[in-house]
């Protein structure tokens, strides 16, 4: 069974799995240090939270004490929806959220997630570089600071029946997150019908079979047991899924322009320790659950079909989701041009 270290990315993936919590948060110091509340899906023991206090001795440290981080770990402070909520309030200063609550930040980012565009980290790792200030922006607008990117393993297809081409997906009853209109709009052009569900109710819609198709990263059905209920897994992803850490803008402007780079600075390098971590880990998670028995699934010989409707997906969405142009300048950084 895999350790507790790999249940942050699991958790980073797909969203929380607690209520909102009821805990009282102390507001942050108005002598000395400036504290930075932050909010938090990993576990306060997990490999996770180990990087973001080392990320908290490094801030200190290159401040001189002026700037801390607190953590409030463990999905204490409700999912992300409750994140960015509170963090409009001022009841939080900033969160380490995934997709979902990038999303719901800035709703274009989500271009980075639209099926079959990019499917390998160094495709991700080069437009979230070249695109990084039209994104920012995007945040800014939005008054909120994009401190760092992060990552939470290859987005995969899972199922409990065989499948090989997307048509064999039609019958199905894939699960949807209910903040996400990327998959629910790719299931949709297969021509099934997402079941819209919070995370608390996947394991229990996959033993009842009110699901039985779920998007996610091996190392996501590892920690959150899915992998019992599942027999199939697709060999190709179909993305990544992405992550970062945000805070509020008025919280960001409280620091000097020294300390906000540092806070920059300091966090990119977290955010890079992370994405290694996570990738080794989800890599062997994807292994494991393969020399455990779940059939791995080739879908090359159809992959016309599912470009096809990885396409048609992106085509749906732009508009709505994303603009042509950021969806045209993704697709030109993925080819190289």
């Amino acid at each position: 069974m895999f350790k507790m270290k790999t249940l942050f990315v699991a958790i980073l993936a797909t969203g929380a799995f607690l209520l909102p919590g009821t805990v009282s948060v102390p507001s942050a110091n108005a002598e000395g240090a400036t504290v930075i509340r932050f909010a938090s899906l990993a576990p306060s023991g997990s490999a996770f939270m180990k990087v973001m206090k080392a990320w908290n001795r490094s801030l200190k440290k290159q401040t001189e004490n002026r700037v801390e981080l607190r953590f409030y770990s463990g999905g204490s402070q409700g999912d992300e929806r409750d994140f960015i909520r509170k963090v409009r309030a001022g009841q939080m200063d900033a969160a380490g959220v995934s997709t979902t609550g990038l999303g719901m930040v800035a709703r274009p980012v989500l271009v980075l997630t639209a099926p079959g565009l990019i499917t390998e980290y160094d495709q991700l790792e080069r437009a979230r570089t070249q695109l990084n200030d039209r994104f920012a922006k995007m945040f800014d607008d939005a008054g909120f600071k994009l401190l760092a990117w992060g990552e939470a393993g290859k987005n995969r297809i899972f199922s409990v029946n065989e499948f090989a081409k997307p048509s064999d997906l039609k019958s199905g009853r894939p699960w949807a997150w209910k903040d996400d209109p990327v998959f629910a709009e790719f299931v949709s052009v297969i021509g099934a019908n997402p079941v819209r569900l919070g995370l608390p109710e996947v394991y229990p819609g996959l033993q009842t079979r009110m699901v039985d198709i779920v998007p996610a990263s091996a190392i996501a059905a590892v920690a959150l047991q899915w992998y019992t209920r599942l027999n199939y897994l697709a060999k190709d992803n179909f993305g990544i899924i992405v992550g970062g850490s945000i805070i509020k803008q008025e919280k960001f402007d409280e620091l000097s322009k020294a300390d906000q780079q540092m806070l920059i600075d300091t966090s990119e390098r977290a955010a890079r320790a992370l994405d290694t971590i996570v990738r080794r880990d989800d890599d062997r998670a994807y292994k494991s659950l393969v020399s455990r028995g779940m059939i791995e699934v080739d879908t090359s010989a159809y992959k016309a079909e599912w470009d096809a409707v990885a396409a048609k997906t992106r085509q749906n969405l732009t508009g709505r989701v994303y603009s042509k142009s950021l969806l045209n300048a993704v697709e030109k950084i993925v080819a190289g041009k």
